[in-house]
């Protein structure tokens, strides 16, 4: 998936086989034009960078599922480098539409968010732009 945003391109690898619902999700929700226009709401510099709220405040958002969803743990993916793309919830199994990138290594969200795919290629060169402060769209 090519995700376009204000602080540059980022080609995502997703991982459908370790988070099956989490992927269908966010294709889908990219197919739909869902994400478009929306704001990355939340940076936090050497953590997360989280959008994929319509609403832009951080509390909207919802699944293809048409209710929030189960969390998709697997023992090999851990938050163990920048570049990760995970759900973003409010506690076990309330995944919506919203999603992170990691700027860092982040142990302590292991077994809370879903990882689902990781920024490939040239594009994870882009991800400090978030902490420089090009962000938006």
């Amino acid at each position: 998936v090519l995700l376009v945003t204000s602080a540059g391109d980022f080609d995502i690898e997703l991982w459908s086989r370790e988070a099956p619902k989490a992927c269908r999700n966010f294709v889908q929700l990219c197919m739909e034009n869902y994400y478009n226009g929306t704001v990355f709401h939340r940076v936090i510099p050497g953590f997360i960078a989280q959008g994929g709220d319509p609403s832009g405040s951080g509390e909207g958002g919802e699944s293809i599922y048409g209710k929030p969803f189960r969390d998709e743990f697997h023992t090999r993916l851990r938050f163990v480098r920048r570049g990760l793309v995970a759900m973003a919830n409010a506690g076990p199994h309330d995944n919506g539409s919203q999603f992170f990138f990691t700027l860092g290594q982040t142990p302590e969200l292991q077994n809370k968010h879903t990882i689902f795919g990781k920024v490939t290629g040239n594009t994870l060169y882009n991800l400090p732009r978030f902490e420089e402060g090009v962000i938006g769209k």
